[in-house]
């Protein structure tokens, strides 16, 4: 898309924070990445960013004083295999838990164990509805039920989740669509951005995402920071784009101001 029609396309408010946020002295630009930057797939390790997202996510990256960051729910190692993503764009795994050089601090007997019996609930859910399986975090078990076909048998699934090991003491829990997370420690993305906010100083701060998991991000957001829901739903976020091609355009005029300063 044209410059000329990405700024059409920008609400007149949006169109001020992102003039706001490339004057800034010092920007974090933080984007979720499934549902936000890349379209959800069945099969997660080929759910790619859409063409350009990466290029402007670099060419921010490169621009001085700028922070670009990746927040994904998926751990940090796959989070970089599936975006194809690397330095200087920070990369954020496991919900803001996992950042470069891994965990900050290993999980102690009593977790470990708690994160034995969160598969083994997992594992058997997973076992009486095909197509569900379990992603293993360091610090999490995920239930995916996306692929599975019949949509009463995922919200079955889901259900049995909430109630079981979702209910578990000592748990976090994170659910998402089609997903449900649940850690033995707790990480937030908004967290996350607080974090990038304070190692860079950063005046302002934009976040883009799509899930309910990015609420957390939203909520956590100072004033003068920006929050850009993608897509349909209630949200915390103050600004909305329709979908992830919008995102890339959001993106590429937030470059065009930012380099003009």
């Amino acid at each position: 898309m044209s410059t000329d029609a990405t700024r059409a396309d920008l609400s007149p408010d949006l169109a001020e924070a992102l003039q706001r946020a490339a004057g800034a002295r010092h920007l974090v630009v933080a984007s979720d990445y499934d549902g936000t930057l890349a379209p959800f797939v069945d099969d997660p390790t080929k759910a790619v960013p859409i063409e350009g997202a990466l290029d402007v996510l670099a060419e921010l990256a490169a621009l001085p004083e700028t922070t670009v960051a990746l927040l994904s729910g998926r751990n940090r190692e796959g989070l970089a295999g599936v975006s194809g993503a690397s330095a200087p764009i920070v990369l954020v795994g496991s919900h803001g838990s996992e950042w470069e050089g891994g965990f900050e601090q290993p999980l102690d007997p009593e977790a470990e164990a708690l994160l034995a019996r969160l598969h083994e609930a997992f594992d058997e859910i997973v076992d009486r509805t095909p197509g569900a399986h379990v992603e293993s975090k360091p610090t999490a078990a995920v239930l995916h039920v996306r692929p599975v076909e019949d949509p009463a048998e995922r919200e079955r699934a889901m259900a049995e989740a909430m109630a079981g090991p979702a209910t578990f003491d000592g748990v976090f829990v994170t659910e998402g669509k089609n997903v449900v997370e649940i850690a033995v420690r707790e990480a937030s993305k908004g967290a996350a951005i607080e974090r990038l906010v304070e190692q860079t100083g950063a005046e302002v701060a934009l976040f883009l995402g799509d899930d309910v998991t990015d609420e957390r991000g939203f909520a956590r957001l100072r004033p003068e920071d920006i929050g850009v829901k993608v897509g349909d739903g209630e949200t915390a976020a103050g600004y909305r784009v329709a979908d992830i091609p919008a995102v890339v355009d959001l993106l590429r005029e937030l470059a065009r101001l930012r380099a003009a300063h």
